[in-house]
């Protein structure tokens, strides 16, 4: 399906040219057909010879009604740009070009009507003029006339022309991508008794299909699809581009409005700050309060310039954006049209209160061209989910994460892990006995936001073992090493005699130290106080395995010549290790001779 917007002066004839082409009224109000005024937006199709469908959304052309004007062509990826041939262009013409061009409209086509009563070649240049160095300069080139459109004939002619015409623009534009995610700016809401409420509005991509989860952008309410319809007859599901109504369960008429949009959960930036680049008046001259038209959307926004032709938005309320999406600036209280502005970056982050911060952001800014593009957006943020990047309209295709859905820059990746391991080796020298660096404090002096980070940057030479990351390298200070080894020594001949605590203090092991020696290898800590050679728990299943079996606590403590001080928590590791099992009467048995 094609959707046009039909803009131009209010008394240039767009109604009665959609009237002429569609057979059908746009001007749905009776005060719209009494007074001969577009007020609202008006809608209708037709079908063109190629067997294409082309709707049209016909917007007021009266200042008074510009708001209206931009809910209707916000959406809309085409336009009918209609001049009088009698009136010429007029102010209101050039209001609705800056719009358009301002939200980089391209395709339309220009159709001078009343040839029947003027002269069009002095229409058609002051179009020519008016359009030159806008987005729609093309439409010049080939200007339809049509006469009074009461028919085909003398008294309706250039209408088979006027749909050829259609015809070559339905070509032109380019396709929707059916897969992207479902964005639907609301235009008008309605109840139908026995149905419930019903938006209407115009699908630019994406697919809607009867019973999706969708969710209203300005509270994030989840509402679930009734029932769809296009162009007066219901449909199970239908592609943008598209006029589309949809009758949503869930949902009163007071909770949702104009300027609202239906979107699918996860599949935009719901943000009120954005940074953009911006057409037509300057930034530096832009006044501080401002209305932002994006979609049907109008909403109040804060304007801070930060270049001359950048500056931050803080929104009144949130809207659901991509990067790349276009909107408009106005002045109410002028009625004036400030410029277009495109989305540079919708999740931007908060700058400092610091002189230079605003030029350092339009510096940084001024690399930036609207386009989605992972490369740059991971090259600023250096670190980001790829469900972030999704809701930003960032496409991150198959590349890999770094750890769980986190995405790196690979050079500051790269960095970060240089810096990990200058971390590590620091901490080492300064405490050598604390078993390495802890994760969490590795994640903070990284300003990591995920501990799992760290664990993936502790690559070669770098392991992570006990939630602390240390280096191949580390090894037990050379006294600390020496007085294990003498401790060692003397349990040569009884390995399961476990050393008292005052032995230990008289050879300065303490708490820390038995831990690095345990880390170290050189010896096996059974519980605090409590250690003996690392290789005592495989010796003493040797022995227990000679036993009978089952045995008691006091057999194994006999067998291993040992105290119950050191029996009871070497057994327990054995239990632990699966190398014994604990009976019901507290007997064990040795796993491998016993019968499992």
């Amino acid at each position: 399906m094609l959707v046009v917007a039909t803009a131009g002066h209010v008394d240039h004839g767009k109604s009665t040219l959609v009237r002429a082409l569609t057979g059908m009224e746009p001007d749905r109000w009776e005060q719209e057909r009494r007074r001969g005024l577009t007020i609202d937006l008006g809608f209708a199709w037709t079908d063109l010879p190629t067997g294409e469908t082309v709707a049209f959304v016909d917007v007021p052309g009266h200042e008074r009604f510009v708001p209206n004007m931009l809910a209707g062509v916000g959406p809309v990826p085409a336009v009918l740009l209609v001049v009088a041939a009698d009136e010429g262009w007029m102010p209101q013409s050039a209001e609705h070009l800056a719009a358009l061009d301002g939200l980089g409209v391209r395709h339309g086509v220009l159709v001078v009507t009343r040839t029947d009563l003027a002269e069009p070649a002095a229409a058609v240049e002051s179009a020519r003029a008016a359009l030159a160095g806008t987005s729609l300069a093309g439409l010049a080139a080939a200007p339809v006339l049509v006469s009074a459109p009461a028919g085909e004939g003398p008294a309706g002619e250039g209408l088979v022309q006027l749909r050829a015409a259609l015809a070559r623009l339905a070509a032109a534009v380019p396709p929707a991508e059916t897969s992207a995610p479902v964005r639907l700016w609301v235009d008008r809401v309605f109840t139908i008794h026995g149905s419930g409420t019903v938006l209407t509005g115009t699908l630019p991509a994406g697919t809607l299909r009867v019973g999706d989860e969708l969710a209203l952008a300005s509270s994030g309410r989840p509402v679930r699809v009734r029932g769809l319809q296009a162009l007066g007859g219901s449909v199970a599901e239908i592609s943008g581009v598209a006029r589309v109504a949809v009758n949503l369960r869930g949902i009163d008429r007071g909770q949702v409005r104009r300027g609202d949009a239906l979107v699918c959960p996860g599949g935009f930036q719901v943000t009120g700050l954005v940074d953009v680049r911006v057409t037509g008046d300057p930034a530096t001259a832009l006044p501080g309060q401002l209305q932002l038209h994006v979609g049907a959307a109008a909403v109040p926004v804060r304007v801070r310039p930060l270049g001359a032709d950048t500056a931050r938005l803080r929104l009144a309320r949130p809207l659901p954006l991509h990067v790349g999406d276009r909107g408009l600036l106005r002045d109410p209280g002028r009625n004036h049209i400030a410029g277009g502005v495109r989305m540079l970056d919708v999740a931007p982050p908060e700058m400092p209160r610091r002189r230079g911060a605003a030029a350092a952001r339009a510096a940084l800014l001024a690399e930036l061209d609207g386009a989605p593009d992972l490369v740059s957006e991971l090259r600023r943020r250096r670190l980001i989910r790829r469900t972030e990047l999704v809701t930003m309209g960032v496409p991150a295709g198959d590349m890999a994460a770094v750890a769980g859905d986190w995405l790196a820059d690979r050079s500051w990746w790269r960095a970060q892990q240089d810096r990990l391991r200058e971390l590590v080796e620091a901490h080492q020298r300064e405490q050598p006995l604390d078993g390495g660096l802890p994760s969490a404090t590795a994640a903070r002096q990284l300003g990591l936001p995920d501990r799992a980070l760290v664990v993936a940057l502790a690559t070669e030479p770098l392991t992570l073992r006990d939630g602390r990351v240390t280096t191949g390298a580390a090894a037990l200070p050379e006294p600390l090493r020496l007085r294990t080894e003498q401790l060692l020594a003397e349990l040569a001949g009884a390995p399961f005699q476990a050393p008292a605590s005052d032995q230990l203090a008289a050879l300065g092991l303490g708490a820390a130290e038995l831990a690095a020696a345990e880390r170290a290898g050189l010896l096996l800590r059974l519980a605090d106080q409590v250690v003996v050679a690392p290789d005592a728990a495989v010796a003493a299943v040797a022995v227990l395995a000679e036993l009978p079996q089952p045995f008691t606590l006091s057999q194994a403590r006999r067998a291993l010549s040992t105290t119950r001080r050191v029996a009871v928590p070497l057994l327990e590791l054995l239990d632990r290790r699966g190398e014994t099992r604990r009976l019901v009467d507290d007997r064990r048995h040795v796993v491998a001779a016993g019968d499992g």
